[in-house]
C-alpha cells in the first residue's frame, strides 16, 4: 500500500526489534512503522534506540495494543504518533505524511486515555478542564519514574497570549491546519508559533509539550 503512494518510497521491511534498529541505521528512513509485538527486541526498546540515534528518523507506532501503560511507554520512548491497526488506510496515509512533516498524531481513544490519567493526577479538579473530544498518551497512575522522567521547570520566557491560545489547541490534538483555522493565521505562520512554544519549554515533540503544558498547570 505504501509503495503504490507517489510521495512514499518503501526502503526496508524488519522482522524484528533488532533488524528494525541495525536498518534504520544503515538505511535512516524519515519514518519507521513499529509494530510494539516483536521477537528478541520489542517495539519500546527499538523505538527508544532509533530516537537516541537518529533524530531525523521519526517512529510511527501501529500495533493492536491500547493498554494505558504501553500506549505511555511508547510516547516516552520517543514515538511520535499512535495507530492501532484498525485505522482505515486513508488514515495510515495521511498519519505517515504528517509524522514526516513533524507533526504527533493519536487516535481519539488513544488520546482520551491520557486526558482522563492526567485528571486523575491533577491535584485540582478543575486544573485539567478540556473540552470533549480531547486527544493526547495515556500516562502511569501513579507519579513514577515515567512521570518524573523530565519535570517541567519553567518556561524560558513567559507565552503571548497568542502563545496560550495555540497551546491550548496543541493539546487538544488539533493539527497545524486545524489550529491556523481556528485562530485565522497561515499555516505556516502557526508553524512558527508551535516552534517558539516547544523552545520556551524546552520540548522535542508535541506530545512531549502537550505533557509538560499538563504538568505546568499541576504545580501549586
Amino acid at each position: 500500500m505504501l509503495s503504490t503512494e507517489a510521495d512514499m518510497e518503501v526502503v526496508g521491511q524488519a522482522c524484528d526489534g533488532v533488524e528494525a534498529v541495525e536498518m534504520t541505521r544503515r538505511l535512516v528512513p524519515d519514518v519507521v512503522l513499529m509494530d510494539l509485538h516483536m521477537p528478541r527486541k520489542g517495539g519500546v526498546s527499538a523505538t527508544r534506540e532509533i530516537a537516541a540515534g537518529r533524530a531525523a528518523t521519526r517512529v510511527l507506532v501501529l500495533t493492536t495494543l491500547d493498554a494505558d501503560e504501553t500506549v505511555f511507554e511508547a510516547i516516552r520512548a520517543g514515538a511520535h504518533a499512535y495507530l492501532l491497526k484498525d485505522a482505515t488506510e486513508r488514515e495510515l496515509l495521511e498519519t505517515v505524511r504528517l509524522v514526516h512533516r513533524g507533526e504527533s498524531v493519536l487516535t481519539p481513544q488513544i488520546a482520551r486515555k491520557v486526558m482522563d490519567q492526567f485528571r486523575r493526577l491533577s491535584p485540582r479538579p478543575d486544573a485539567l478542564a478540556a473540552p470533549d473530544g480531547f486527544s493526547t498518551p495515556a500516562m502511569a497512575p501513579q507519579d513514577s519514574d515515567a512521570t518524573r522522567s523530565k519535570p517541567f521547570d519553567s518556561l524560558s520566557e513567559p507565552l503571548t497570549e497568542k502563545e496560550e491560545k495555540i497551546l491550548q489547541l496543541i493539546v487538544e490534538g488539533d493539527s497545524n491546519k486545524q489550529i491556523a483555522k481556528a485562530v485565522f493565521l497561515a499555516e505556516g505562520t502557526v508553524k512558527n508559533y508551535v516552534s517558539r512554544i516547544m523552545d520556551k519549554f524546552h520540548a522535542n515533540t508535541r506530545t512531549e509539550l502537550a505533557v509538560m503544558s499538563m504538568r505546568r498547570h499541576r504545580r501549586p
